[in-house]
């Protein structure tokens, strides 16, 4: 076994460890105002991972996926979060946000390429569910504005840095294969795993 999937499957165990760190919503910390909303999906391993892969899996199909999916990840979570915060149910939430990071990580470590309306179907169904967890817990009162605007800038900025780290990534792989690529992919999907034993 080489150095590379060592480190992968190290990293991979550390976020598996670390339950306290994995799910940034559903009754955790105050949930008022802009500077909660913008931390709430920072402070959560499940949101970050899921819209690093989302940047990376954009990165990898390339053209105009390179926009539409964060833009798809974008809207549809907003609308998810519109549902929460009007008192819709949703099963299995974070079951769902768990699987998303396993299941776009296992996209990117395959090297998947699908055409663009599926992968665009894919990342929005996802994106209900990220959203639906923040707008349960968004206040019904002015604050509650300032706190979805801090979310949604915050899912904002992690898609371009997961694009950046999607196009950097990308870059390394060119030089030095595929592997580098489908190893962040991986470490991904396990650590999703780990959210996802955690949602049971």
């Amino acid at each position: 076994m080489t150095r590379l999937p060592l480190r992968t499957l190290g990293l991979a165990g550390a976020l598996m460890l670390a339950p306290s760190l994995a799910f940034a919503h559903t009754g955790v910390g105050d949930a008022h105002g802009f500077m909660h909303g913008f931390m709430h999906p920072i402070g959560g391993l499940d949101h970050v991972l899921a819209m690093v892969a989302v940047g990376m899996l954009a990165w990898q199909i390339g053209g105009r996926a390179v926009y539409m999916l964060p833009l798809t990840f974008m809207v549809l979570m907003a609308g998810g979060g519109v549902a929460g915060m009007m008192g819709m149910t949703l099963p299995y939430v974070e079951l769902g946000i768990a699987l998303s990071v396993v299941v776009l990580g296992a996209a990117v470590a395959l090297g998947v390429k699908a055409p663009l309306a599926v992968s665009m179907v894919l990342v929005g169904l996802f994106a209900i569910f990220h959203g639906h967890a923040h707008g349960a817990e968004m206040p019904e009162t002015a604050s509650g504005f300032a706190y979805g605007a801090g979310f949604i800038l915050a899912t904002g900025l992690l898609h371009l840095a997961g694009i950046g780290v999607g196009f950097g990534i990308g870059r390394l792989a060119e030089r030095h294969g595929p592997a580098l690529m489908r190893g962040a992919g991986a470490a991904v999907s396990v650590a999703g795993l780990g959210l996802v034993l955690g949602a049971l």
